[in-house]
């Protein structure tokens, strides 16, 4: 298959000059599948690694499909967003076989906790946009009355750092 790809390359760059306009476009063509070359056979020199990836896009469209159906809705739910790299392995690992309360018992829960916190924090930086965008003079005075005591805090804690070093003893 590489031998193939080759030599159609070959014979597109040897018959440019027959392209006439269309030489410039054979050049582009060129310069991006050579930059892509490598990547284009991977799945001839890993084994197991599909040809495609049909499978995996069947998956991400059964995934939209079930999620929809829960839903109700037409589109992509919000929480797709938020919780979809767990949503789609908790939805993948379920159809494949069934999970009990002791298969929940064996999880690492260093682990499990580093994923909640992960996902809070995605969730915290979603709402605080939501807050700008539906009152942005709010949001700001927010914004500058927490920076504006930060400063005070700061400069209170120099203040008290100079003090200190100035009447102790060295």
């Amino acid at each position: 298959m590489v031998r193939r790809f080759d030599s159609l390359l070959d014979a597109m760059e040897r018959d440019r000059s027959q392209a006439g306009p269309l030489a410039g476009t054979i050049d582009h063509f060129l310069k991006v599948t050579r930059s892509y070359r490598f990547g284009l056979f991977a799945c001839y020199r890993v084994p197991d690694l599909p040809r495609t990836n049909n499978a995996l896009e069947q998956l991400f469209g059964a995934y939209r499909h079930h999620e929809r159906r829960a839903t109700g809705r037409k589109a992509a739910s919000p929480a797709t967003v938020l919780r979809g790299s767990v949503r789609l392995i908790a939805g993948t690992a379920t159809r494949l076989r069934r999970y009990e309360a002791g298969d929940l018992a064996t999880a690492d829960r260093q682990q499990w906790e580093a994923l909640r916190r992960r996902l809070e924090q995605r969730h915290t930086a979603r709402v605080l946009r939501c807050r700008f965008r539906r009152n942005p003079d709010a949001f700001l005075k927010q914004i500058e009355t927490d920076f504006l005591k930060q400063i005070e805090t700061d400069f209170l804690k120099q203040i008290e750092t100079d003090f200190l070093q100035q009447t102790l003893p060295a």
